[in-house]
């Protein structure tokens, strides 16, 4: 038997440890791509309704990881740091849920009275929780705006958006942008858009008024300098995020004084916007100065739920829910508007990216899952998860994706092999 010494023991040990080491650090960058990561706002961590994850390429979409009954509503969910947080309306009372994202065992509860509101839908609360490392904002559907601990046990500041905007009544569809945070501030939507202090609750400014809308902010940098983009009930508005002050406006009106959806930002100063009522798309331009349109068609209304950007192409439903007009999830070449793709037969539902594969939740509560591709979609994973009415987009967080219905039943499912 060939004998080696302490001293070549020790090398051959050096030099295995090494090509590990380079092993894996040439796997380390692909490792940090697929893993888990938080959902801790409207939209996701880059707010535009897509997750960094990746699906594998044969997706089991098996019995429900766990379930919960969170009360009737169309808020969807913030997952942060193994919790996730939704709300819900029972007996007159709005609660906002912290779950553990892994098993749904409740970990607090913070209840308050507020109104149902329903309107040609079930009502409850629309809005989205947003959550810091140490906060969870949240706004109730008739205008109740709360900062939370991460608990849920103190409230470390609230507001009465009615009575700060002074509106005589409450907006039509209720109160349905969610928080957004951008630094050290939070903005609030309603009629103006407000910007507080997110520690403190101090209003730091308030745009001009306008009427009140239903869509969230969203916050973009261009230039070096902050900026929001809104899409108010009268156009699409951008504000110098530092003073609140109007830097652009372009008309935009939807039938019934809905415009509700998020601006979507595919390009430096590019923002497409869509709404619903056959009012169409459109893709405007901000150049610091002033607004300008690339394109306006009728290819893509989004009446509620926004379209994402994955693989250079929009992808969204195409119609509005309570009209005679069947809806067509429908595939849009972003920088012509021209369509791709499209066809009926999902009602109107909500889609979400995760990698490069677009999750699809029916309005009848049948979960698709395919990739992302302009020329065509075509599901390698589908299951009925859910039933009811199902318009609130799902969120798909750390290999799990959670999906609810208006009546307020709550799913997870682990999506895998």
């Amino acid at each position: 038997m060939e004998k080696r010494s302490l001293v070549e023991s020790d090398d051959m040990t050096l030099k295995v440890f090494r090509r590990s080491a380079v092993a894996l650090w040439l796997v380390l960058p692909f490792v940090i791509s697929v893993r888990g990561e938080d959902w801790p706002n409207w939209l996701g961590p880059d707010r535009n309704g897509v997750s960094r994850e990746l699906l594998p390429s044969e997706v089991l979409i098996d019995d429900p990881l766990w379930e919960a009954q969170i009360g009737i509503g169309f808020s969807s969910f913030s997952v942060s740091r193994g919790s996730l947080y939704t709300m819900g309306h029972r007996d007159g009372e709005e609660t906002v849920w912290k779950l553990c994202a892994e098993t749904g065992a409740v970990e607090a509860s913070f209840s308050y009275g507020a109104e149902l509101l329903p309107k040609l839908h079930e009502g409850g609360p629309a809005a989205t929780p947003a959550v810091t490392d140490k906060q969870v904002l949240v706004m109730s559907k008739d205008g109740q705006l709360r900062v939370l601990t991460k608990d849920l046990s103190q409230v470390l500041w609230e507001k009465s958006m009615m009575d700060e905007s002074g509106l005589r009544k409450i907006p039509e569809w209720g109160f349905t942008a969610s928080p957004i945070i951008m630094g050290d501030l939070v903005l609030i939507e309603a009629g103006a858009t407000f910007a507080y202090d997110l520690k403190t609750g101090e209003e730091r400014w308030r745009s001009e008024s306008y009427r009140p809308a239903y869509g969230t902010p969203h916050g973009f940098q261009l230039d070096g300098q902050s900026f929001v983009a809104v899409l108010k009930t009268d156009g699409l508005v951008i504000l110098c995020a530092e003073t609140g002050e109007t830097r652009g406006f372009s008309l935009w009106r939807t039938s019934f004084q809905t415009n509700s959806t998020t601006p979507l930002e595919i390009g430096e100063g590019k923002f497409f916007i869509s709404t619903g009522y056959d009012r169409g798309c459109c893709l405007f331009v901000f150049n610091g100065e002033a607004l300008s349109t690339n394109y306006e068609n009728m290819n893509m209304c989004n009446h509620m739920g926004n379209s994402v950007l994955m693989k250079e192409a929009l992808y969204g439903f195409d119609g509005t829910a309570h009209r005679g007009r069947a809806v067509e999830f429908t595939c849009l070449d972003p920088v012509s508007g021209e369509k791709r793709w499209h066809f009926e037969g999902l009602g109107y539902g909500s889609v979400i990216g995760a990698g490069d594969d677009l999750i699809v939740l029916t309005e009848g509560g049948e979960l698709l899952i395919g990739a992302a591709s302009p020329d065509g979609f075509m599901s390698r994973a589908k299951k009925q998860v859910l039933n009811g009415r199902c318009w609130t987009p799902p969120v798909f967080a750390n290999g799990i994706l959670y999906a609810r219905n208006a009546a307020g039943r709550l799913v997870a499912h682990r999506l895998g092999r």
